[in-house]
């Protein structure tokens, strides 16, 4: 059996893409370019895959809401071929091959303690 290839999630609003408040399920700002650039470093070392790790594409099985869900990962699909040059997955849940995750709203915790490693 083949090992697992562990991924980074990355979350798009004011993470990957500048976020200053709600304009719609297929609006999504600008590339922040630090981001961009380390997804391209992660990318090039091919160690590891690269995910878009976000609530957008979620949804509570009823159509409408995943009718959206549909319009939002087809968005950020065309938005990763402009910006960062490839299709990256895309997804809202978190598996056992997840190694990292970056966000804006993640606080990352000393294992086994329940303390933040950093302050809020």
């Amino acid at each position: 059996m083949a090992a697992v290839k562990g991924w980074i999630g990355v979350d798009l609003d004011a993470t990957l893409a500048f976020y200053d408040g709600w304009k719609g399920i297929d609006h999504i700002g600008a590339p922040i370019p630090a981001m961009v650039a380390r997804i391209h470093a992660w990318l090039a070392e091919n160690s590891l895959t690269v995910k878009i790790f976000t609530a957008r594409v979620s949804h509570d099985g009823t159509p409408q809401r995943m009718a959206e869900a549909e319009v939002a990962r087809e968005a950020i699909r065309l938005w990763c071929l402009k910006h960062i040059g490839v299709e990256l997955e895309i997804t809202n849940v978190k598996d056992f091959a997840m190694v990292a995750t970056w966000d804006d709203r993640a606080i990352q915790v000393v294992p086994n303690t329940g303390e933040p490693v950093v302050r809020p």
